[in-house]
């Protein structure tokens, strides 16, 4: 039995000692509570323990006369209430029984640690054991036990048809609250390579069915890899000429993206749209012009704000680079301008065109909810470290953490995030005030050159949703990325203020996602998506810019709709505060299916503050 069990559980000679004292550990607690049992709850003659009433010492039963509580009986057993002591051989069977039982227990406890990934602590009773199952299999479980399908499984399983009715979220009726303009992302790839529109017919349709439930506009990113692909300066727009003419003709509305990124590698990338030719050609010979890891892996993603002042890209700075390219399309484009159709330019500040440091890269092996790793290991952004530890009279302070863990790495396991760690050191303090203000000057300096290209046209910075290790002291996964927002530091108030000082919107991600729901699905993240998107939106409100969100993983379901609206239109807010515009992530034949768009059509509706039939009670 005890090598069918290791084969089982394979469990290693740490947690069988683990187990063992485990047992040990409850055995003596037994022992110790019917010690206690016998003492406490029963009187003691000359160190013995009284018999039980009804009972003689030997075991044998006899009459009490007059019950307990006196009358005829013996003084010495008034008011004792006394068991039956359990023979030895029925303990030690009860205990063999026991130590069986646990020790399967912690072999299936090791073999799930191990093998399956599961976070459950050393002394997880089978009450875990269960839920953790019930979670792998897609199900909900609640911290009262209760379980039922969540939507994944319920979509994908043909036996279960609706989610228990006390476990929807109650409904608010958004009518005659503000008109929320809802614009749709169009396809990642709706313009070729070649600059070309992919497949206009098929577009055509699509967009007149989005105008057909008054959609107010649509999302495109005009990608620097395809407009100035082959030769510095050389800008070929004709296929976006067409879209825009497209747009125009259905009269809808457009939000542009600078999109000064690659595609391809994240989640949610179908297509692979990588930088300009010449820009990879200079990578390749100079690959410090990219966002660089402690291990010295270059991401060509996008390029190091590091050469933002630096001429290394044909004799122009990134600045420049970025300045021709926005300057470029508003002169190509200005008739879209003049009548009013492009309403918004996005300006891509970072990877996935967010403000953020590429710091979870999925190609480097990352996966959610990796803290993320520091990527500030470039030539360019070491020297501006140095300059700025020898300016604060400590240049042994440039360089990076030396103990903040991998990209798949928990808070608890590094020296730098953990409980009382070194980011709330001199030294973790003064790395994270540089390592931040990188940030927050790259968008400065990029953005001040849009308000110029783009004069009288509303511009946009989206700041990524950085959800999860919120809940804990150092929120490591958001410093890793750039947001110094630990529990005592407000990280988001300063990008607010920037953004005031060019006019520009903040546009923030995961606005449907409910922290019950994260911890349901990743109780190990200790995400609060709820909380940081109510921070982000505070410190944004509290400056006076406008707030734009999206969501960040495809959106189908009606919960995922009402979160939406609970965030673009607070209900508890006393001011009144709602969201600019919201944009829908993204066209695709899911959002086209007939059960999903009626959904999308009554969200619209909703967004726009009009009255819905079918709300729940």
């Amino acid at each position: 039995m005890a090598q069918e069990m290791e084969k089982l559980g394979g469990t290693s000679e740490e947690a069988d000692e683990e187990m063992d004292m485990e047992v040990k550990e409850e055995d003596e607690e037994e022992e110790e509570e019917e010690e206690g049992a016998s003492g406490s709850g029963g009187a003691v003659v000359m160190g013995l323990a009284a018999p039980a009433a009804g009972e003689d010492m030997g075991g044998r039963y006899f009459e009490q006369p007059g019950g307990i509580d006196g009358g005829g009986g013996d003084g010495l057993m008034q008011g004792v209430v006394m068991r039956r002591p359990r023979p030895k051989e029925e303990k030690e069977r009860t205990k063999m029984r026991e130590r069986h039982r646990r020790a399967i227990t912690a072999r299936i406890l090791s073999g799930l640690r191990r093998h399956g990934s599961y976070n459950l602590r050393a002394r997880a009773d089978i009450n875990e054991v269960i839920g953790a199952l019930a979670r792998e299999a897609g199900w909900a479980v609640l911290p009262d036990g209760t379980t039922f399908p969540s939507r994944s499984s319920a979509s994908s399983s043909p036996q279960v048809t609706d989610i228990p009715s006390t476990h929807r979220m109650p409904e608010h009726d958004f009518a005659g609250t503000p008109y929320v303009p809802v614009y749709v992302m169009l396809p990642l790839g709706v313009i070729n390579m070649k600059c070309e529109l992919a497949d206009p017919e098929s577009l055509i349709k699509q967009l007149r069915i989005l105008k057909s439930v008054n959609v107010d506009g649509v999302m495109v990113d005009c990608w620097w890899g395809i407009v100035e692909a082959h030769t510095p300066q050389e800008y070929c727009w004709h296929g976006y000429k067409r879209l825009f003419q497209t747009v125009r003709e259905l009269k809808l509305k457009l939000q542009v993206v600078m999109s000064f990124h690659e595609c391809g590698g994240n989640i949610g990338d179908d297509v692979c749209i990588p930088l300009p030719h010449w820009v990879a050609e200079i990578g390749r010979s100079n690959p410090e012009i990219f966002f660089t890891d402690r291990e010295g892996r270059q991401n060509p993603e996008c390029l190091s704000w590091g050469i933002d002042k630096e001429r290394v890209l044909r004799g122009r700075t990134a600045l420049e680079v970025y300045f021709d390219y926005m300057r470029g399309f508003r002169v190509e484009f200005d008739e879209f301008f003049e009548d009013g159709i492009i309403s918004e330019i996005e300006v891509g500040l970072g990877p996935s065109g967010e403000l953020r440091y590429p710091s979870y890269p999925v190609k480097y092996g990352w996966r959610y909810p990796g803290i993320g790793e520091f990527q500030c290991y470039d030539l360019y952004l070491m020297k501006s470290l140095r300059k700025a530890a020898e300016a604060r009279g400590h240049s042994f302070w440039a360089r990076g953490p030396d103990n903040a863990g991998s990209y798949n790495s928990q808070p608890h396991e590094t020296g730098f995030f953990c409980g009382g760690g070194d980011y709330n050191s001199y030294y973790g303090r003064f790395f994270l005030n540089w390592y931040s203000q990188v940030l927050v000057d790259h968008a400065d300096r990029v953005l001040s050159l849009a308000k110029l290209a783009f004069e009288g046209t509303c511009i946009a910075a989206k700041v990524s949703g950085i959800h999860w290790w919120y809940k804990t002291a150092s929120h490591a996964a958001e410093l890793t990325a750039g947001f110094y927002n630990p529990c005592n530091r407000d990280g988001y108030a300063s990008i607010a203020s920037m953004l005031k000082r060019h006019g520009a919107a903040l546009k923030f991600t995961c606005a449907e996602l409910r922290t019950l729901d994260q911890h349901e699905e990743f109780p190990e993240a200790l995400a609060d998506p709820e909380g940081l998107v109510w921070q982000v939106l505070n410190a944004a409100w509290d400056v006076c810019i406008p707030v734009a969100s999206e969501n960040s993983l495809p959106c189908h379901d009606r919960s995922g709709y009402n979160k939406i609206l609970e965030n673009s239109k607070p209900m508890s807010d006393p001011d009144g505060r709602h969201l600019a515009t919201f944009t829908y992530l993204r066209l695709s034949p899911d959002l086209m299916e007939s059960h999903n768009f009626l959904e999308f059509e009554r969200f619209v509706k909703r967004m726009h503050g009009e009255a819905v039939l079918d709300l729940q009670s």
